[in-house]
This record gives C-alpha cells, sequence and structure tokens, in this order.
C-alpha cells in the first residue's frame, strides 16, 4: 500500500477583469478495487459555490459558480490516497476470452456498447491494417496481443509533451511519428477497438518516484491512459506512453468513451476577446501524508503545461 498525495493547481491570468462563467472541473480521484480515497478538497480564489453531479461514467463531477469578476482565477485539487495496485498484477482471464480471436457475452457486448465502437475516421482502413499487424496468428494469447499493441506502440510513436490544447486523431499519431500521452492512449484504445476490444480512455496522475517514466519531468504529473475490458479479468490498465499494464503508478480520475470527455478544468469567461493572457498547471504527487506534502513542497514543486 503507498499513501500518495497530490496537488493540482490550475491559473487562469486575464490582462483585466472579466465575468467568470461556471466551471466544470474533474479533479476527484477515482475510487476503485486498487485505489481508496481519504481526502478530497477543491477551492477557488475568487471564492465560488460547487455543487456535485455524477455523469453516465461515474465520474464525480463539480461545478464551480462565481459571483464576482476577477483578473486571475485559481482553481486548487487536494487529495490523499492509498494506492494498492502491485507492481506485476495477474489478471484471471476467463478460458472464453484467453485465445483471440474470441466473442464477448451478449450481456458485455450489449453493456460496452459504444465503447466497442470506434471514435474516429478511418476511411482506408489504414489503422485497422497497422493493428491487425501485431496479430500474431489465427489464435493468439488475449494478453500477449494487448501487450504488443502497447508495446508497439511506443516503438512506432515517440512521446512528445504538447503544450496546445486538443488530442491527434489516431491517423495524425501515425503519420507524425510522435504524441503526448493523451495521444498514445487514444492510438491504443482506437486500435484495440478495430482488433474487437471494448476500450476506454482515463485520465488521472502518474506518480514517478524513480524517475524514468515519460511524461512526468519530475515525480508526478497529470497522465493519460487506457483500459481493456477482457472476460474474467474485467478492465485491464494499459500505459503505451510507458509500455505498462496495471496501475502501479496510476491515480485514475475520470474515465470515457473519448479523452474530450475527461477534460480536468473546463470552463469560458465573458469579456473582451484580448482578456486572456495565460494559463499555468502546476502538479504535485508525493508519496506520504499531508505534512510530508508541506515539508517537501518548496523543493519539489514542478509546473505541467502540456499534458
Amino acid at each position: 500500500m503507498t499513501k500518495l498525495t497530490v496537488r493540482h493547481r490550475t491559473t487562469y491570468s486575464y490582462r483585466r477583469e472579466v465575468e467568470l462563467a461556471p466551471h466544470r472541473l474533474m479533479l476527484r480521484p477515482r475510487e476503485g478495487r486498487d485505489l481508496r480515497l481519504l481526502i478530497h478538497e477543491i477551492s477557488t480564489a475568487p471564492s465560488s459555490e460547487v455543487s456535485w453531479s455524477t455523469d453516465v461514467f461515474g465520474n464525480a463531477v463539480a461545478a464551480a459558480a462565481f459571483r464576482t469578476p476577477a483578473d486571475m482565477l485559481v482553481i486548487d485539487s487536494f487529495a490523499e490516497v492509498d494506492l494498492t495496485a502491485p507492481a506485476w498484477p495477474i489478471f484471471n482471464i476467463a478460458a472464453s476470452g484467453a485465445t483471440y480471436p474470441f466473442r464477448y457475452s451478449e450481456d458485455e457486448w450489449t453493456d460496452l456498447g459504444a465503447l466497442a465502437v470506434r471514435q474516429y475516421p478511418d476511411p482506408f482502413d489504414r489503422l485497422e491494417i497497422w493493428a491487425r499487424g501485431f496479430v500474431a496468428g489465427s489464435s493468439t494469447d488475449t494478453l500477449s496481443l494487448l501487450l504488443d499493441l502497447n508495446a508497439g506502440i511506443s516503438l512506432w510513436i515517440s512521446y512528445q509533451s504538447r503544450d496546445d490544447e486538443g488530442t491527434q486523431s489516431p491517423g495524425e499519431t501515425l503519420d507524425r511519428g510522435w504524441g503526448s500521452c493523451r495521444d498514445l492512449a487514444v492510438l491504443f484504445a482506437e486500435a484495440s477497438r478495430c482488433l474487437g476490444f471494448g476500450a476506454r480512455i482515463v485520465s488521472g496522475y502518474l506518480f514517478n518516484p524513480v524517475g524514468g517514466l515519460e511524461g512526468s519531468p519530475d515525480r508526478g504529473s497529470t497522465h493519460a491512459w487506457a483500459e481493456v475490458f477482457v472476460p474474467g479479468a474485467g478492465w485491464i490498465p494499459f500505459d503505451p506512453t510507458n509500455r505498462k499494464m496495471g496501475g502501479e503508478n496510476l491515480i485514475p480520475v475520470a474515465i470515457s468513451r473519448d479523452i474530450s470527455q475527461v477534460v480536468p478544468v473546463a470552463g469560458s469567461f465573458v469579456g473582451p476577446s484580448d482578456a486572456f493572457a495565460s494559463m499555468q498547471v502546476d502538479v504535485e504527487v508525493l508519496s506520504g501524508n499531508v505534512s510530508d506534502m508541506s515539508q517537501a513542497k518548496n523543493g519539489n514543486h514542478q509546473t505541467i503545461a502540456g499534458e
């Protein structure tokens, strides 16, 4: 068991005071069998009225409503979690899904719904042809296939942080040969769907205690990865950015069909078109409790702009 603290600050600066429209926040870590949420707090400056709801995927969504104009907006999220995901997970795949190709049960197929449907146009089947290149034969081990696809993405595509908003389509990522963690997660999920799997996108945080992981210049950052549903095992996490399977270093916040549905902070303002000056996102993911966090705060602060 690893106790982790996560601090996520988003700062918007404006050249003059603006009216802040309600902001949609997806910042609360998502509890599951490998993660227990101990504390979560959201604060804003200027102050806001925060209300909570649950979206169609079961994600916690906060809505912050502001009453006063401001020339700066700061949104702070603080969380403590217990992460228990093993370093070397063992997945008990059902016999019906152990060998690819397989067929989901009628109930599984119905419930997976859009998660098993491709989300991006591929008029010449380029992505499907590329994905099928990882299939070893007419009958192959399912988990081995997914591991080969996960590792293959990092061999074909170079990781590169991007400061611009949005996500590349899988075709754009293949054409360019590089992408951010969210681009690689989308490519993996879409390639898995090409092969008939149900897949979903996960947004959250990467804990990088000893360095060496892509997507985090320090000990933690925001991150994106994917999960594939396999009968018996359920949802298996794959992080193509780091060629890893399982959730040892991953703190999920939200799951979705498409990456656009899990933007951590989304909102707008009313004011002159040139009023917006800058946005900065600062993230810390550290092991230990609140006191450890405050002691390390000054020495381990990092700025993440592109993930």
